[in-house]
């Protein structure tokens, strides 16, 4: 059974061109990551992971686009990180500093643009599943 998208096209077609994510929206997703953050400090579920997972792959799909660069190979990092328990202080300032800086791109980046990444990092994971 193939899963829901989280935005169809029409999402794509609708959203701002110009203007970022709804403030709720943008609130919603941080609150969720930062919680899931908090609990991955000393032990964390499943659905903390992936929700950390999901902020690292919207934002190397955001490099893969040109508007992010990770010239320190931060995401990468991060996404070894995940396949631990529970993380380090290092690794929870990475964290941290991506949580940052994901928070600042959806300030920045029209909700077209947020709403287009996300789909391509659904679509990626998609085939990437289906690979293995």
């Amino acid at each position: 059974m193939k899963n829901k998208p989280t935005y169809t096209h029409m999402d794509v077609l609708m959203a701002s061109p110009t203007e970022p994510l709804p403030p709720k929206k943008r609130q919603y997703q941080m609150d969720l990551m930062r919680k899931s953050l908090d609990n991955c400090k000393t032990k964390s579920t499943l659905m903390d992971i992936a929700v950390l997972a999901t902020a690292v792959d919207l934002m190397a799909t955001l490099c893969d686009m040109g508007h992010l660069q990770d010239a320190e190979k931060a995401l990468e990092d991060a996404m070894c990180a995940l396949m631990q328990d529970n993380f380090n202080d290092i690794e929870v300032r990475m964290f941290e500093g991506i949580l940052e800086d994901y928070q600042m791109v959806m300030d920045s980046l029209p909700a077209r643009t947020m709403i287009v990444a996300h789909r391509k990092t659904e679509t990626r994971l998609g085939k990437q599943k289906v690979a293995a």
